[in-house]
């Protein structure tokens, strides 16, 4: 199995991404996603920036994937994507469908990105032809729900030509809004932020009424409070036909997690924490996605 670092959810100092995005290149990542999805604010890199970065990760001997943002509001931000969808020297994650428009327009390959609503093989199958390599798996799937779509992309002939890649590691993101969440946390216009994000580099928790922690907030992006990790499942999920396991960067030291994922690959044995504080997996297990739940669906 191969292993990617996903695109940064977060918003992070200029430094940190650059210093990130140099031990990245001599870490155990076999594929590196690279670009801003969440929010076009968050200008600390810019795509000449992305494009230095991915340049040297790919003399380093990773694959590099560009990603795109999940929601276009505006035409400045469609020109960028227009601008991604250009180049040629990368391969692109689509994370909304205009961008899949336009790479199917140019004829080029694509990964289609978790925010992207694939849950049969009848979908794949469409995509595949205007030019799919790849799909991540949308987060709120069970494990069952994968292997009968990989089940299907085999019996269509089309497993060895579509990658599965599922998100193994990080706090899911579950939905996007036109409205920014961290901007209202501190009482101020999304227009006119201040870029308060740079102030919560793992965003704002968010705890119900009894003290439990709910969600995290991250601009316009809700994720999960806890951290999916997966790592002990891996086995099962090369069983269900996945093909690369993405870990999502939290903290600068999220490489450690690819460095042991990978041991654990190597050494075909459980990586990482099996029991369930604060972690969760219940998606993948058919259960309420913030649950950690030791009993697999059928």
């Amino acid at each position: 199995m191969k292993i990617s670092l996903g695109p940064l959810l977060y918003y992070w100092p200029r430094a940190a991404v650059f210093d990130f995005y140099e031990r990245a290149a001599v870490s155990a990542a076999d594929i590196v996603y690279l670009g801003e999805t969440v929010c076009s604010k968050r200008r600390e890199l810019g795509p000449e920036d992305w494009l230095a970065i991915a340049r040297t990760l790919a003399r380093a001997g990773k694959e590099v994937v560009l990603s795109t943002l999940v929601l276009i509001e505006a035409e400045s931000e469609l020109g960028v994507l227009r601008r991604c969808c250009d180049q040629d020297e990368f391969m692109v994650e689509a994370n909304d469908v205009g961008a899949i428009q336009l790479l199917a327009q140019r004829g080029r390959p694509f990964v289609a990105g978790p925010a992207i609503n694939n849950y049969n093989a009848r979908s794949l199958a469409l995509l595949q032809r205007s030019g799919l390599r790849r799909w991540v798996m949308p987060v709120e799937l069970p494990g069952d729900v994968l292997r009968d779509i990989v089940s299907d992309l085999d019996a269509a002939s089309l497993k060895g030509a579509v990658e599965t890649e599922t998100f193994a590691y990080g706090r899911l993101p579950l939905a996007y809004s036109a409205r920014c969440f961290t901007a209202r946390a501190h009482n101020l216009p999304k227009d006119q932020c201040e870029f308060r994000c740079l102030q919560h580099p793992q965003g704002i928790a968010l705890k119900a009424q009894d003290g439990r922690a709910l969600f995290t907030l991250n601009g316009i992006q809700t994720m999960s409070a806890a951290i999916q990790n997966l790592g002990s499942q891996w086995q099962a999920l090369a069983d269900r036909g996945v093909d690369v396991l993405r870990v999502s960067p939290e903290t600068p030291d999220s490489l450690d997690v690819v460095t042991e994922l990978a041991q654990a690959i190597r050494e075909d044995r459980p990586a990482g924490s099996t029991d369930g504080a604060d972690i969760c997996n219940g998606y993948w297990t058919g259960a309420a996605g913030m649950l950690w739940n030791t009993t697999e669906s059928a």
